[in-house]
Parts: C-alpha cells; structure tokens; sequence
C-alpha cells in the first residue's frame, strides 16, 4: 500500500481556480497576505486604457477600443520603498491644483530642491508647501495669496518628509 506523493486525479484541474490559471505557492509574510491577494485578484490594478482621447462631451466606449491596461503604480510609483500617500488638508496650495481632500503620493527619495513642493513636519504638524532656497535661507511657500510664505528656522525642528510627485483630485 503506497502512502503519500501525487495521486492520478487528485486536486483541482489546472486553470480552474479563482485566477482562470495555473497557481504556485509562495512563502511571504504574514503581513503582507492580504496585500498579495488584493494585487493578485486586481491583477496588479491594471486599468483599461481608451485608444481615443476623451472630448468634453459624451463618450460611447465599447471593449473593442480598449486599446491597452495601465497598470498606475508605472505611472505614480516611482520608488515603491520610499512611496507614501497623504490627504491634502486645506486651500494654501490651490493655485498648484492641490485642492483638500487630494490624494497626494510622495516619495522620501527624491531630492527636496528649490522650487518643489514637499511635505515638511514642523513641530509634529504636517503641511504640504513650496521648497524655496535662497542663499543660505528655506522657505515653504504657499500656493495661495491668502497665505503667508513661512521661514524656516534650522533650530526648529522642521523635517522635510519628502517630495510630492502626483496628486490625485479626489473630485
């Protein structure tokens, strides 16, 4: 009498499980169990992309001009490690287009130069402004006339956090 291995017809038909094909096993963190399932069943959040462009009026799109997926970590991500999301608060960066409730990414590894927008931690609260560097002094600069451009101080503690690369409008 055999005891364990394959057995003829047992398990389920390759390609008959949730994803339409063959699977394997993979070893990962528990932490990250859920995360893996969430990408594998959006298949990487791939995105239908149009082959036409979208004119302000309406659109009659059939699955025949789905010219290809984006898949929008290509586009948003461009160091997974270093990447963060944050919520706009507020209106002092509305002539940049960032508006509150945005969904800004930002990425802890790109350079802060002169003339990007950063999140900055001033005495642990948060803020979304322009970098400017002029001679030996750093300002965040608001998009906003109704804002004040902010010196910022050395001895106070400010951390630059990272810089903003999109924003995504949340309406």
């Amino acid at each position: 009498m055999a005891h364990g291995g394959k057995r003829q017809g047992a398990g389920r038909p390759k390609g008959q499980g949730q994803y339409g094909e063959p699977t394997t096993s993979l070893r990962v963190p528990l932490s990250m169990v859920g995360e893996i399932k969430r990408f594998a069943a959006t298949r990487g959040l791939k995105l239908p992309l149009y082959t036409y462009p979208v004119q302000a009026g309406l659109m009659t799109a059939a699955e025949s001009d789905v010219d290809d997926t984006i898949d929008l970590n290509t586009h948003l991500v461009r160091n997974p490690s270093t990447t963060f999301l944050v919520r706009a608060s507020g209106d002092s960066m509305i002539d940049a287009g960032i508006r509150d409730g945005d969904l800004l990414v930002v990425d802890r590894g790109v350079e802060p130069t002169n003339g990007k927008i950063v999140i900055a931690a001033i005495d642990n609260q948060f803020t979304v402004k322009f970098l400017r560097m002029r001679e030996n002094e750093l300002w965040l600069i608001p998009a906003n006339k109704n804002f004040s451009p902010m010196p910022v101080d050395k001895t106070e503690g400010v951390v630059i956090l990272g810089v903003v690369t999109s924003s995504i409008k949340s309406h």
